[in-house]
């Protein structure tokens, strides 16, 4: 077997672009198959994603890049560098930063469901960079496959070229070759560099307890070697290279990254806060005068609070989110308080799909009884006096007498679904206060929706009720767009007369009231009876917009007394009714950590 020389035109570097569940981890498990990357003993069912999470919802949450050798047709040995991304739009930065890296990327479409739009948003992002893109139909093996639908259907959404898309089986081995093929072809090597000036781009990172952080570098130009002096370009640290090397796939020490090649860089370095994904990593000593372009800092979208349903377990939750941040840089965490769930910490998230892997990690990976407030986006607030705050959390919400504007964040929407649901995704749309931009069909079977909407209404359930809409068949992906002023107000829960924190939230105006009285009916069947009566109100500042009563628990004083008179009776009601009166003065309403849950999912 012929051993791989160094030379930039025998490197090809890719990515996989392709909607939940369309095959990319079984492509990926056969693309290392055939090159053999991995021995067959040591081969295993989506080898790269090795979270169990992953494993479980079949979605890829942490990039894994692979170089693999492959022998060609030609008679020469390539460098091939798959570099993974995550398939879900709240991480399309961290997609946007993988596909940077790549010169060309491989399009899959499931030839039973047809184009998505998660597949679609992330083509876009190929295309803007100017990458090659093969699409390739998989599943073809399966009897509802329908290629040449699927062919119109890219050709009509995506609008690039489909007719001699690969037809491939990913399950039976089927076009796999052909696949390893084209990416020799068509994909082109990397572009030579203009100096030797040490450039490389920061796609990923992720910490070893061991040896600190990995850094995931694609080598733009200049060379990278052991003991050197590096600079990171954002964060303006320098630290020494211990260590470099491929993924192959797994971590393999190399001598010497060059251009065009994807590796790792470990450097004693302590903290994932000083590193960025997209920063340019420079020589110390002769550093680039400009970093690589499309770098920018992550902010998070979606801010929710977490506490321990323990307090005694605040400590625990602490170091569980410190190691889950040293993984997941896009986390961010403060430390808060809230008088009805004690200690806990605001948490900032892309979206609402890694707010919901976050709580799941924090359970599963670190045994933790945790329960999270309501998620709320970013609200920008003008006050009287031209001071602007940003507002996350609904306990920092200004006294509303000295708001002037407030705006909230909107964002442009993709849903794709069968034409027979327009009705019911129409309808769901004006539910949200969305405004219906564009509609586009592709064949018969496909409907594109352009949609603006408000971000806090489709960051809790709008996918849930996409979903039941339209069956199962309608996906969807968002984008921000722009702050546009709206009608926010805080909405209060009192139970018992005492504002409770945690179920306080930010609503629009018109959603106050459905909203108020869904919490009040949701928290009267999940807090258990009392001796006394409790009452559950929404407030909005001091006006009452919805009330639940949950009766007191009933003692039958008067069982004893039998015949005689009916003022013996009376005398116990009224001994009954005073002390009644006295305990609800000194009452203390035990909530249960099923109802901070059940207001969470409380339908308006």
């Amino acid at each position: 077997m012929p051993t791989f020389e160094y030379d930039p035109k025998y490197i090809r570097n890719f990515s996989i672009i392709a909607h939940i569940d369309h095959g990319k981890s079984t492509i990926s498990d056969r693309l290392l198959e055939h090159t053999e990357s991995v021995s067959k003993r040591e081969m295993k069912e989506q080898l790269l994603d090795d979270m169990e999470l992953e494993r479980e919802r079949g979605i890829t949450i942490k990039a894994h890049p692979v170089t693999m050798y492959y022998n060609a047709n030609d008679g020469h040995r390539y460098q091939i560098n798959f570099i993974d991304t995550p398939g879900h739009v709240d991480f399309t930065y961290e997609v946007s930063r993988s596909l940077s890296a790549c010169e060309g990327a491989l399009l899959v479409v499931d030839a039973v469901q047809g184009v998505q739009a998660q597949s679609l948003a992330n083509v876009h992002l190929a295309i803007e960079r100017d990458l090659v893109i093969v699409p390739i139909l998989n599943k073809i093996d399966l009897p509802s496959a329908d290629p040449e639908g699927v062919i119109e259907q890219i050709e009509d959404v995506i609008g690039i070229e489909a007719q001699n898309a690969v037809h491939c089986s990913a399950k039976t081995g089927i076009g796999i070759d052909q696949i390893l093929e084209r990416i020799i072809e068509e994909f082109p090597p990397p572009l030579p560099p203009e100096d030797d000036i040490l450039r490389a781009l920061v796609f990923d990172s992720h910490y070893d307890p061991y040896r600190g952080v990995l850094v995931y570098i694609r080598i733009i130009s200049g060379s990278i070697k052991k003991k050197s002096l590096i600079k990171f370009m954002a964060t303006d640290k320098s630290f020494e290279v211990l260590d470099i090397g491929v993924f192959s796939p797994v971590e393999t020490p190399v001598d010497i990254l060059r251009p065009g090649e994807v590796g790792y860089m470990v450097g004693n370095i302590k903290n994932t806060s000083d590193i960025k994904v997209g920063d340019t990593m420079t020589s110390f000593k002769s550093p680039a005068a400009q970093p690589l372009p499309g770098f920018r800092l992550i902010n998070p979208v979606v801010f929710a609070g977490i506490y321990p349903v323990d307090s005694s377990e605040f400590e625990s939750l602490r170091d569980a989110l410190v190691k889950l941040q040293l993984n997941d840089s896009a986390l961010h965490i403060e430390q808060e308080s809230s008088l009805a769930l004690g200690f806990g910490y605001r948490c900032g998230f892309l979206g609402l799909l890694h707010l919901e892997i976050t709580f799941e990690r924090l359970q599963r990976e670190f045994d933790l009884d945790i329960i999270t407030t309501a998620p709320s986006v970013v609200y920008k607030i003008t006050l009287s006096n031209g001071k602007e705050q940003t507002v996350d959390n609904p306990a920092h919400y200004p006294d509303p007498a000295g708001i002037a504007t407030i705006e909230e964040p909107w964002c442009i929407c993709h849903i794709m679904a069968p034409p027979d649901y327009l009705g019911t995704i129409m309808s769901l749309g004006t539910e949200k206060r969305g405004e219906l931009i564009k509609t586009e069909t592709s064949g018969a079977s496909r409907l594109l929706l352009t949609y603006k909407f408000p971000m806090n209404e489709i960051i809790t359930d709008f996918n849930d009720k996409l979903k039941s809409a339209t069956r199962g068949y309608g996906s969807f992906d968002y984008e921000f767009d722009t702050y546009k002023p709206g009608e926010i107000i805080k909405l209060e829960i009192k139970v018992n007369a005492e504002v409770v924190d945690a179920f306080s939230v930010l609503v629009h105006r018109s959603k106050a009231e459905g909203k108020g009285r869904a919490i009040c009916k949701k928290l009267s069947d999940v807090i258990p009876r009392q001796q006394f009566k409790v009452p559950i109100q929404g407030a909005i500042g001091g006006k009452i917009i919805a009330r639940e009563t949950i009766p007191a628990l009933s003692k039958n004083v008067t069982a004893k007394c039998y015949g005689g008179d009916i003022t013996r009776k009376r005398k116990l009601w009224e001994k009954q009714k005073k002390g009644k009166k006295r305990m609800k003065e000194f009452g203390k309403v035990q909530i249960p950590q099923s109802a901070f849950m059940a207001v969470l999912k409380a339908e308006e």
